[in-house]
């Protein structure tokens, strides 16, 4: 479910969360001492990166005016307007394994990334 904060009813691609991805960030939030049922995780484009373009992600206790936002296994997520047209589409999901563990977006508008998968172009 997406909802536009500034009241337009535009409607955009989902940004969606997997469940595991969900389940990680609501523990993290929890631990900022943040109230769940305002508060959310915002997801970002920023300029940087060897490819030009990089993620970030951090904790808001609300979201801005003209945000989108979603909200997948009870997690919101907060999307400003010049983000979202880099990430779109987007799949956020968290992942384990050999080399190690961290949160991943699978974004179907990137072009190419960078070697160490860090940053991207679209």
């Amino acid at each position: 479910m997406s909802t536009d904060a500034a009241g337009s009813g535009e409607t955009r691609p989902e940004i969606t969360v997997t469940e595991q991805a969900a389940e990680r960030a609501l523990d993290l939030l929890e631990g900022e001492d943040l109230d769940v049922t305002e508060a959310g995780l915002r997801l970002f484009v920023q300029q940087g990166g060897c490819a030009g373009l990089s993620y970030g992600m951090r904790f808001d206790d609300e979201a801005d005016e003209d945000d989108t936002i979603y909200e997948h296994h009870g997690l919101q997520v907060f999307v400003d307007p010049a983000s979202m047209n880099y990430i779109e589409g987007s799949v956020l999901d968290y992942e384990t394994g050999l080399q190690g563990e961290g949160f991943h977006v699978e974004n179907p508008n990137v072009v190419s990334e960078c070697g160490c998968g860090e940053s991207f172009r679209t």
